[in-house]
């Protein structure tokens, strides 16, 4: 974590800044589709933020509350599934994942989380 930037001693995010960090972990390791962690040691959304949480950068209930703002902007979409599902869709790409974190980031930013 400490090459991502990330202080040692880590302190919980609120959801938004969590959100924009999933984004910074799936870029350091590599994004994949689905599993958690692959063999190379890539990791798909939900491996990130499982990573996050496990290292203290983020409270279970923070990260709920970002799962909330992610399926909010998937809805907006007409996107009607669990954002791990949507991440492992034929033609999803990396750059789809990135936007779908920071527009649920700044969703959540505009609220105040």
């Amino acid at each position: 974590m400490s090459g991502l930037g990330l202080w040692q001693a880590p302190a919980p995010l609120l959801p938004s800044l969590h959100l924009l960090h999933t984004i910074s972990v799936l870029e350091r390791y590599g994004w994949c589709k689905s599993l958690d962690v692959d063999p190379m040691g890539r990791l798909c959304m939900r491996g990130a933020q499982n990573l996050l949480e496990k290292t203290g950068y983020v409270t279970p209930d923070a990260r709920h509350r970002a799962v909330d703002h992610m399926h909010t902007v998937l809805a907006q979409a007409d996107v009607h599934m669990q954002f791990y599902a949507w991440n492992d869709l034929p033609g999803r790409t990396f750059p789809h994942v990135k936007a779908l974190l920071t527009r649920a980031a700044d969703h959540a930013h505009t609220i105040g989380d």
